[in-house]
């Protein structure tokens, strides 16, 4: 990238070993099922003491919110501090928003803690995902290492909510009480307090990288990043393609209720695209030297444009389901792309903040998004908004095209055989 290169004696790349890789996916799992778990508790609870759906729309927002204004902080700490500090640092916070839930179950204090773990979580990711791109020996290895990282969210996503349910149904009733009483949800916020300390036993004994050495002593800022065309194509295409599963998750729900379908139907079409999604995450590490990442994001915006043109106009369960794993598996395959192309196009220097601006446009795209969303389906309708999103995402698959030039590596990277 002009004007962004990094010094010439930055760190060298080193070789992640598939153990400490895999510790890293492990620890990621348990700090974002601990986030995932709350994300379902906190909600029901608050449903269950009669607070209405702007309260609990509320508290869902601020699981994001935090993300959109620590991200950057958290991007230039872990470009100080590597990893080991600001996952310890994460892990503290995460805890501590969920003791408190545990231990004073109340709706500020839940919002409390939905503030503490989605900022905790998202730093993490951040300091997380640094450190395994700096570690990547070339591009080829850069695309499967987040091929891999990418499969936690995943498994996080089910074991999180999923493990939190049971324990509301079924604590309560173990302690002699019944089921979603006070105690299964004590139990709950107490499980999502726990699984942040397994995430630091599996990073504490991770090997740092050499820091990187900054011209002048003074570290860069991410903000010249904007001025840079390759990068303001990234982040488009990243927030179209994240608009993509936000209004996936948001209009299925509506058009399964307009045509009657039930809670388990509907559940079942949002968990094939979650499965899909996931299932694509493991045989990407496999082709990874076959692929190039320009070649797969313009595939995907394509495959999604066309997805979304027929999906409301599918006439079944069925059809949906079909259309949901299909959405999947296209989706699926893009953050892992979008992630190597960004550590090809920024300086060693600069990754930590350069993933800090792609969580940032992320997360205020869950912010903002769903209510958007609910407006226009009020206005328009939900197949409207489907087909809107789908138009742009189609005209954005330019902007991926263009993501294939051939000498955006960062300096100091060698390039893929």
């Amino acid at each position: 990238m002009s004007g962004l290169h990094a010094p010439a004696h930055s760190a060298a790349s080193t070789p992640q070993s598939p153990w400490a890789l895999l510790r890293l996916i492990s620890g990621h799992v348990c700090l974002h099922a601990s986030m995932a778990g709350m994300r379902l508790a906190a909600p029901l609870w608050a449903l269950q003491q009669g607070y209405g759906p702007f309260a609990v729309g509320f508290l869902l927002a601020l699981f994001s919110l935090s993300q959109v204004f620590l991200a950057l902080p958290a991007g230039r700490f872990a470009d100080r501090h590597g990893l080991r500090k600001p996952v310890s640092w994460a892990v503290v916070a995460s805890i501590a928003g969920a003791t408190a839930a545990a231990l004073y179950p109340h709706f500020a204090v839940l919002c409390f803690a939905a503030l503490m773990m989605g900022g905790a979580t998202g730093s993490a990711a951040i300091a997380l995902q640094r450190h395994v791109g700096r570690a990547a020996a070339d591009a080829t290895d850069l695309r499967r290492v987040f091929s891999w990282l990418s499969i936690g969210p995943a498994i996080s996503n089910f074991l999180g909510p999923v493990c939190a349910g049971l324990l509301i149904d079924h604590a309560g009733v173990w302690l002699g009480g019944k089921v979603a009483d006070h105690n299964g949800f004590v139990a709950a916020f107490a499980l999502t307090a726990l699984l942040p300390s397994l995430a630091w036993m599996c990073v504490r004994t991770t090997r740092e990288l050499e820091p990187v050495v900054h011209a002048g002593g003074v570290p860069p800022s991410a903000w010249p990043l904007f001025k840079e065309p390759m990068m303001r194509r990234l982040l488009l295409v990243n927030w179209l393609l994240s608009s993509c599963w936000d209004v996936h998750t948001f209009v299925v729900p509506v058009l399964g209720h307009e045509r009657g379908y039930s809670a388990s139907v509907i559940g079942t079409i949002l968990g094939a695209f979650a499965v899909a999604a996931a299932v694509v995450r493991v045989f990407l590490p496999l082709l990874a030297s076959r692929l190039r990442e320009w070649a797969v994001v313009t595939t995907a915006m394509v495959v999604t444009a066309l997805l979304f043109a027929v999906y409301p106009l599918m006439p079944s369960a069925w059809a949906m389901g079909v259309c949901s794993v299909l959405l999947g598996l296209t989706l699926g395959t893009v953050q892992p792309m979008i992630m190597s192309t960004l550590h090809q196009i920024t300086p060693h220097a600069l990754h930590g903040q350069a993933i800090a601006l792609r969580l940032m446009t992320i997360n205020l795209s869950s912010v903002l998004m769903p209510m958007l969303f609910g407006t226009a389906g009020v206005v328009v309708g939900v197949s409207v908004v489907f087909w809107t999103v789908g138009a742009l995402v189609g005209l954005g698959s330019h902007a991926a095209w263009r993501l294939r030039s051939e000498d955006y590596l960062s300096p100091g990277r060698p390039k893929a055989n």
